[in-house]
């Protein structure tokens, strides 16, 4: 039997790329709707033997990187997607040698964002790449409630270019409330190295937050993580068969106090990704992030007006030059006059030079990681 990709059929047009292993975490909750995605016809493709056991969402993810899975999913639940001429099942797994046919569906997400003129804080830019310090409030892609006013508009506004390059360029985003370091690729090229370094785990993000109580001075935290039963805006540490693992270090920098109650600056660094994770695994120890809302107590939210998160340092392997790069992030304004309430020096807000090694590898990125 072949081991090469199967490759989509066509009717004369260019092939899709397979080449680009993005997966979405960008499209959460997107519905399908009732058209074709304009410009782009059914697609088919004839799988072989490489795709055994794996499900069809998974592998018309691969095959069609330029849509998330969650959109796919989507499609398939819809009836838009057909295995040998039948309607294709949720979850179905795949035997080798099936003719898989899809029919996009469009969703407001496909018309063209517009360019936005907005000030955008570049701390390096090239032909490449742009590392930029997010501020919190702004929110990084368009979704539902947020078509507008999103970084990925004011990128388009800087760099027209990225308008030929799937969602602008990025490739991880922050909460809205989370400032800090994102990198953007102005290339298709930069963008699949990029993604790739994310699959890895070998693009490394560090993080500064102030936290609720006295944490030890060190520890890790290995807790899976899902969506919360209850309540579907937020995660929770979880041992259902749906939870992904989740790692994160962490390390105290200095304490101090807040309304005579103690709060900690603690520095951590991910092994995973998964959405909303260094504040579900620091409350879930009894540490809430100060000024966090959803996961904190609600009487000691007001304290702050976001959570209490940077993006502190980001480093990665130039996608062009093939060398290790990293970037640091100057303390907010908010933050740096936070500690201080606390009596903390604003000095120690500092995260170390990171090394070029690896962090260890731990799961599959996927378009549940959400990077903050």
């Amino acid at each position: 039997m072949s081991r090469k990709k199967p490759l989509p059929i066509t009717n004369g047009d260019e092939p899709v790329k397979t080449d680009l292993p993005l997966e979405d975490d960008f499209d959460d909750g997107e519905q399908a709707g009732n058209e074709s995605v304009s410009g782009l016809e059914p697609l088919s493709f004839r799988l072989d033997d490489e795709v055994i056991g794996q499900r069809l969402d998974k592998v018309l993810s691969g095959l069609m990187p330029e849509f998330s899975r969650s959109r796919i999913q989507q499609w398939i639940e819809d009836g838009h997607v057909t295995v040998d001429g039948a309607p294709a099942k949720g979850k179905m797994t795949m035997l080798g040698d099936e003719l898989v046919e899809v029919a996009p569906q469009s969703v407001p997400a496909d018309q063209p964002y517009a360019p936005e003129a907005m000030a955008l804080d570049i701390l390096h830019e090239d032909k490449s790449i742009i590392i930029l310090n997010k501020p919190a409030g702004l929110v990084v892609h368009p979704a539902a409630g947020n078509w507008s006013g999103t970084l990925l508009n004011g990128l388009l506004h800087h760099c027209p270019g990225l308008a030929n390059v799937p969602r602008a360029g990025i490739v991880h985003r922050l909460d809205k409330e989370t400032s800090g370091l994102m990198v953007v690729a102005k290339t298709l090229a930069a963008q699949t190295d990029l993604v790739r370094q994310l699959q890895a785990r070998s693009m490394k993000r560090q993080y500064l937050a102030l936290v609720w109580g006295l944490p030890q001075l060190s520890g890790t935290i290995n807790a899976p993580m899902a969506r919360h039963p209850r309540d579907r805006i937020k995660m929770a540490v979880s041992q259902s068969m749906r939870a992904k693992p989740a790692v994160t270090h962490y390390r105290r920098l200095a304490t101090g106090e807040i309304d005579r109650k103690p709060v900690s600056l603690v520095h951590c660094r991910l092994e995973t990704g998964r959405t909303h994770q260094i504040r579900v695994h620091l409350q879930s120890l009894g540490f809430a992030l100060v000024g966090d809302a959803l996961y904190g107590k609600q009487h000691l939210a007001s304290v702050f007006p976001r959570q209490a998160l940077l993006a502190g340092r980001l480093g990665l392997v130039h996608p062009t030059s093939g060398k290790f790069r990293q970037w640091a992030a100057p303390l907010p304004a908010d933050i740096e006059a936070l500690l201080k309430s606390a009596n903390i020096d604003p000095a120690l807000a500092v995260i170390p030079e990171m090394s070029e090694e690896a962090d260890p590898v731990l799961g599959d990125y996927d378009e549940d990681d959400d990077d903050y």
